[in-house]
């Protein structure tokens, strides 16, 4: 009996002693949780406080975008057409310009510096609508096409006031607006054509290009009917004798562009080597100067003022050069394809570009006005180029991140 009562006992005691040690494990255990639990907590307050820094960052950068946005529009938004335009053109006085296609449509669009909208559809030719042009008091838009007709239409109305049909033998590539009356024509094969509205027949037509008429352009005494051609030639006829008046030598370049500079006393030519060649007005045998740029097309450009002319060129990009002294003044604005037109508003604020991405753009180019270059630094060509001036989109860019700096 005492030895069971021993062996209980004894029993007993190892049942105690057992139990003593697992009170040890389970507080060693509770205590490694706890330890654990600290450091995940540890681990989630500083995670929660990256999180904050990435909160913090974030907000700044919804707040530059928030900033961008509410920074007030000096030019109206893009125009993404539904169709290829061929060409642009700006109303005179009203905030509407045109945009000719390739299926012939005629597009007008008003604009503001908020939105943009379709004001009316012309369905004028049969194929490409090749250029287009308001009269000086902007009732009447001329068209041409590769249908080869002529349309003159009353912006009024949106009817049709008068049509040339078969005006050219070969498709039409470019129009000169000379007045609400007369206009010349200029074709695929080198003609070129003078018009009267009110009468049927042109009243001259002469060939003496062998390439397509690249543009044609006129001073306010309209002495002389000036053409640029793809064969690398201008040509003057004379609009009171309706004679040949100077052709140039062969350029080894097609001619691609025409604008008038310095109070109509200088002719401007681009070409299709990015080369521009200046001409004195009536002397047209040969430049008196020229102005190499990049070596890329030059599609079309547009004066700004008596000194500043804009290129739109083949590379998708818009460059300002400055003639008298001569410089690159930099990047205007940028497409992401070709450009192939220019225009610029009425009041001279913005310009306006197209290109194969469909889009039409605007470029507020006011600065413009109050440049000025200073003849005795020297120019550095390779950086001028490069330069973004404040109308360019990726100036834009640059300003917009330096917010977040």
């Amino acid at each position: 009996m005492n030895m069971n009562t021993g062996t209980n006992s004894s029993d007993s005691d190892s049942d105690i002693s057992i139990t003593d040690s697992e009170d040890e494990e389970i507080e060693n255990s509770d205590s490694k949780v706890d330890t654990a639990e600290g450091g995940l907590c540890g681990i989630s307050s500083g995670n929660a406080a990256e999180g904050h820094d990435d909160a913090d960052d974030e907000d700044d950068l919804i707040k530059a975008i928030r900033h961008e946005k509410e920074k007030p529009r000096d030019q109206p938004p893009d125009i993404q057409c539904e169709d290829f335009v061929v060409d642009i053109s700006f109303h005179p006085s009203e905030n509407i310009i045109a945009a000719a296609t390739i299926t012939g449509d005629v597009i007008l669009h008003s604009y503001t510096n908020e939105s943009t909208e379709i004001k009316e559809t012309l369905e004028l030719h049969t194929k490409a609508c090749r250029d287009i042009e308001f009269n000086e008091d902007g009732d009447l838009l001329f068209s041409s096409s590769k249908d080869k007709c002529i349309m003159v239409t009353d912006t009024r109305t949106g009817k049709l006031k008068r049509m040339f049909n078969d005006a050219h033998e070969n498709p039409l590539n470019c129009l000169c607006v000379m007045d609400n009356n007369i206009f010349a024509s200029g074709d695929d094969s080198g003609t070129v054509k003078l018009w009267d509205m009110r009468k049927k027949d042109p009243i001259f037509s002469r060939k003496e290009m062998d390439d397509y008429v690249s543009k044609m352009v006129t001073t306010e005494a309209k002495r002389y009917l000036v053409c640029s051609s793809g064969e690398g030639t201008i040509t003057s006829i004379n609009l009171v004798s309706h004679k040949l008046h100077m052709q140039s030598e062969m350029y080894d370049t097609e001619l691609t562009s025409l604008c008038l500079m310095r109070s109509d006393s200088k002719l401007l030519v681009g070409s299709s080597k990015g080369t521009m060649f200046l001409f004195n007005w009536g002397q047209f045998g040969y430049h008196s100067d020229e102005f190499p740029g990049v070596k890329q097309s030059i599609n079309s450009m547009i004066p700004i003022t008596e000194n500043i002319v804009v290129t739109a060129c083949e590379d998708g990009v818009l460059r300002a050069t400055h003639l008298f002294p001569q410089r690159h003044l930099g990047v205007a604005g940028q497409h992401q394809f070709s450009v192939e037109c220019l225009d610029i508003s009425g009041d001279g604020t913005f310009i306006a570009s197209s290109s194969h991405d469909q889009l039409i753009k605007f470029w507020n180019i006011r600065y413009f006005e109050e440049m000025n270059i200073n003849s005795r630094v020297k120019s550095r060509k390779r950086e001028e180029m490069k330069r973004n001036l404040p109308s360019s989109k990726f100036q834009d860019c640059s300003a917009f991140f330096s917010e977040l700096a």
